[in-house]
């Protein structure tokens, strides 16, 4: 069976699906990070990988929380 290759080119995953709740998922993220005792305002470059993931990690399970109450109807 022949293995499929993703045309990384054409599948950027670091965009917003939503252009309108941009603002709200910055200050999400901002939200998070604050309570990591991390500023991800301005310039992160400086941040290190676990640092990143941290609080990525974090909005993705609140997220996945809130889709959750949102299916099951609470």
């Amino acid at each position: 069976m022949p293995t499929r290759t993703m045309n990384t080119s054409s599948n950027n995953t670091n965009r917003t699906l939503v252009p309108e709740a941009k603002g709200a998922l910055n200050q999400f993220k901002n939200q998070i990070a604050s309570e990591f005792g991390l500023d991800f305002t301005g310039y992160n470059g400086d941040k290190t990988a676990r640092e990143c993931g941290q609080v990525g990690g974090e909005m993705v399970r609140r997220m996945i929380e809130t889709a959750e109450r949102n299916l099951s109807g609470r």
